[in-house]
């Protein structure tokens, strides 16, 4: 930026340079062919869980790396580069097979990269599912009020089939009905 310009450079502009300059990097030091005229990256605030995203448009050939600016915040650079390598393999993945998953051949070139297989989470979600059953320890995230976290009489525990009850994370309060769930809110007001 010049004086003068007007032009304003955001932590998403720092972001995305930071994270091609670190692709930049790996790519001239590691054996991962990706063709970076058929990668395009992009910046999300809307993702609560995932650090990152590799999209891939098959009809283009072109895969996206989105992201997530709140994960960029929190994480220190090490942590977030270690991101950006995992959406590095899944780009690879993409151009080289036209799909990505985290199997063997991932895992392998992950390893090569020293990407991470899972990225640690960069948020606290927002409520909680717990099975009610006393032997049981089954528990689910959730970030959005899904129907499981809505009507939670209406499904069951995902290990052992159980009743299940869901903690809104910063009250603490609980509800296993869809009623449970409307009190709760209603309560709650403007701090839900």
């Amino acid at each position: 930026m010049t004086a003068g310009d007007d032009t304003d450079f955001t932590i998403d502009d720092e972001l995305l340079a930071r994270a091609r300059i670190h692709a930049r990097e790996v790519l001239a030091d590691h054996a991962l062919e990706i063709d970076r005229d058929a990668l395009e990256w992009a910046v999300t605030t809307r993702a609560r869980r995932r650090a990152g995203a590799c999209r891939w448009d098959a009809d283009r050939e072109v895969a996206t790396i989105v992201l997530t600016r709140q994960a960029y915040e929190r994480y220190d650079w090490p942590a977030f580069a270690g991101v950006v390598r995992h959406e590095l393999v899944h780009a690879w993945a993409f151009q080289c097979f036209g799909e990505s998953g985290h199997g063997p051949r991932f895992r392998e070139q992950a390893a090569t990269l020293d990407a991470p297989r899972h990225c640690q989470r960069f948020s606290a979600p927002r409520y909680v599912l717990r099975c009610l059953e006393g032997e049981c320890d089954w528990h689910a995230r959730r970030h959005r009020a899904s129907r499981p976290v809505k009507a939670p009489a209406q499904y069951r525990c995902g290990e052992c089939g159980g009743r299940y009850e869901v903690e809104h994370g910063e009250s603490g309060r609980t509800w296993t009905t869809a009623s449970g769930f409307g009190g709760a809110k209603s309560a709650l007001g403007e701090e839900w």
